[in-house]
């Protein structure tokens, strides 16, 4: 499984890189904070994000005290405000809170900051520089799926298809990686 998903860690790498330097460029802008929960929400993964963060999780002795039932739409690993998969945490996650750059439906640029980030903020003041281009790396991340899924043995994925973050517990208590 490592070989498959060596791309994805590389990929990380880069997105960490390029959030920490723009974390330090607009800090004085930033509310983010430990205990700030506001962008923690059920999202869903590509394949090759879901059995990296699975695999780099089995061999961690984490609690699975999870409730049952969680608020509509938050995510099942957030325990009293805080993630309990920090370090692996998908790349949505380590992008939030940072002027995210992308092309809308309609083709058109469109910037997305967290709504208590940038209150203060001149939006024009935005430039390729000093936002995050999220086209570019979902595209690398979409890319990166194909040729996981392409070589998977044992599962039968679409390059479209999404597995929900919260179905990474069925796999940590079951271990089937």
């Amino acid at each position: 499984m490592k070989a498959k998903t060596k791309g994805y860690y590389k990929l990380r790498e880069e997105i960490d890189w390029l959030a920490k330097k723009l974390e330090k460029q607009h800090k004085k802008h930033l509310a983010c904070k430990m205990g700030c929960d506001l962008c923690c929400m059920d999202y869903s993964l590509l394949p090759v994000e879901f059995y990296s963060i699975a695999n780099a999780l089995k061999d961690q002795n984490l609690k699975l005290d999870y409730p049952s039932v969680t608020k509509e739409g938050n995510c099942v690993f957030l325990k009293d405000h805080k993630c309990t998969i920090y370090s692996e945490r998908p790349i949505i996650c380590r992008t939030h809170g940072l002027p995210l750059l992308y092309m809308n439906e309609n083709e058109e640029w469109e910037l997305s900051a967290c709504e208590l980030n940038f209150t203060t903020f001149d939006m024009d003041d935005f430039t390729n520089e000093n936002t995050f281009p999220q086209d570019r790396f979902n595209s690398d991340l979409f890319m990166l799926n194909k040729e996981f899924i392409r070589e998977l043995k044992d599962k039968n994925y679409g390059e479209f298809d999404l597995i929900p973050l919260r179905e990474l517990i069925n796999h940590l208590e079951t271990r089937k990686y």
